[in-house]
């Protein structure tokens, strides 16, 4: 685990013992997993010029007078090179420190053996990869994994730049304003709230709830996710160092030639600079596999996560199980369903009302629930092309002991209706005034004074 009061970054998982051995013997395998990861990035400049050469060659194809109309587009291209030259030497920062990797030095050589890929390749979570049918012609890497390195680089400028706080906007804050509404500063001693945020990506969210005093931990399986954070929380020494230009591989739907080269810079926040009030962490590791002990944690905080299971109902009974009796489970995002659809991967898929049955089947009591977040995901805010989740929001509870050992559970007030409507609250807080004129009209008088109660329907 690395927190932020240490420099460094582990190569292992935050796990229980067993589970520390089976890792132990497997960590040769482990390691060209990380190479394999590293090499992906390393590759990263020779794909996205592949791309470009493609538009290059074709433009010199073109007849002499296409070419003259073309010719302030031609030297767009050779910015957009620029541009992809820059990005490759802010990964080469990125992977400065080799914390994660194995100790032997790459290959400068992206043909040699030692580049081959063998696994299958992986769902890209969430990336707006509109070039994954672009073939790679003879190279031996794998096209999803680049894909998966240029995700990154959105996925930086969503978290840590001014251009992404509209996202973090959507996203983060109604999951941060329900937790300090239910552990209100006023009420508890945030240090000692404990704060798990599984699928924490490149920590912002994480980094946020340990700002404002709580102790938090975030958990992540991805090493393109993993190296990133490392660099941003350790190595990023002022704000807005560095420069990215995440959408330069967007040759579709730019109003402007400076659409595509627009410059990102980051981090918005300098972690080093700016520690968080609160304990702060980032464990890596399989979430099922790493988090099993129960009653560990006050609350888990899930954003754009849970349906990246095979079986989100082992999501739903871990995040059951981890809780303290009293924690709360804050949600948001959509139900993408990574591996629906991806050969060799089994998969189900329940919607938002069968996920409702599941949550109270496993104990949740489900406290408050809306539809129709809208909430963006790595976009470019200039591109034509604007791609918007209608995300779900819930805050459920693990009933407390004393209501298990009365076996009495707070009803679940939603969702009777799955979309939440503001005039459905007005409803409610008017409900009582309507029962108590019901009570009276069902109490007719008799000519002796006394009342009878109405019958009442079954």
């Amino acid at each position: 685990m690395s927190s932020m009061d240490c420099a460094t970054f582990p190569m292992h998982p935050k796990m229980d013992e067993q589970l520390a051995r089976a890792f132990a013997a497997n960590e040769e395998e482990e390691e060209k997993h990380i190479q394999k990861v590293q090499n992906a990035f390393l590759y990263y400049g020779p794909y996205a010029c592949q791309r470009l050469k493609r538009s290059m060659d074709y433009l010199n194809s073109l007849s002499g007078e296409d070419q003259i109309m073309l010719a302030r587009y031609r030297g767009h291209l050779e910015c957009v090179r620029t541009c992809i030259d820059r990005n490759q030497a802010v990964i080469r920062e990125i992977l400065r420190e080799r914390v994660l990797y194995p100790a032997e030095e790459a290959t400068g050589d992206p043909s040699a053996d030692r580049w081959e890929f063998e696994e299958p390749p992986p769902n890209v979570r969430h990336g707006d990869m509109d070039q994954i049918d672009i073939p790679f012609d003879e190279a031996d890497v794998e096209p999803l994994k680049i894909l998966k390195a240029q995700s990154t680089l959105k996925l930086i400028a969503r978290d840590w730049s001014t251009e992404g706080a509209l996202e973090r906007e959507q996203s983060y804050k109604p999951i941060i304003d329900s937790i300090v509404e239910y552990y209100k500063p006023s009420d508890f001693e945030l240090k000692e709230i404990k704060i798990l945020v599984p699928g924490a990506g490149l920590g912002r969210l994480t980094y946020e709830l340990a700002c404002l005093g709580y102790s938090c931990e975030g958990n992540e399986f991805s090493y393109f996710m993993l190296i990133a954070s490392n660099f941003v929380l350790n190595l990023c020494d002022y704000e807005n160092k560095y420069v990215l230009y995440p959408w330069v591989h967007q040759y579709v739907n730019n109003l402007r030639r400076e659409d595509q080269v627009a410059a990102v810079r980051f981090p918005d926040v300098c972690p080093l600079k700016n520690p968080p009030k609160g304990h702060f962490e980032i464990a890596a590791g399989d979430f099922l596999e790493v988090y099993k002990t129960p009653n560990a944690y006050n609350c888990v905080a899930t954003c754009f996560f849970i349906d990246c299971a095979n079986n989100v109902i082992d999501f739903i009974r871990t995040i059951y199980k981890i809780l303290v009796p009293g924690g709360i489970w804050v949600n948001l995002g959509p139900l993408l369903y990574h591996y629906s659809d991806v050969s060799g991967q089994n998969s189900i898929e329940p919607t938002f009302e069968d996920l409702c049955i599941i949550m109270e089947s496993v104990g949740f009591v489900i406290e408050t629930s809306r539809t129709g977040i809208r909430t963006k995901y790595a976009q470019n805010p200039s591109s034509m092309k604007q791609s918007e989740y209608q995300s779900l929001f819930w805050v459920c509870r693990k009933p407390d002991t004393f209501e298990e050992q009365r076996g009495k559970r707070k009803a679940s007030r939603e969702p009777h209706d799955l979309i939440v409507r503001e005039d459905s609250e007005e409803e409610e807080e008017q409900q009582p005034e309507r029962n108590e004129m019901e009570q009276k009209q069902q109490l007719k008088p008799l000519a002796n004074g006394d009342t009878e109660m109405k019958a009442q329907p079954t």
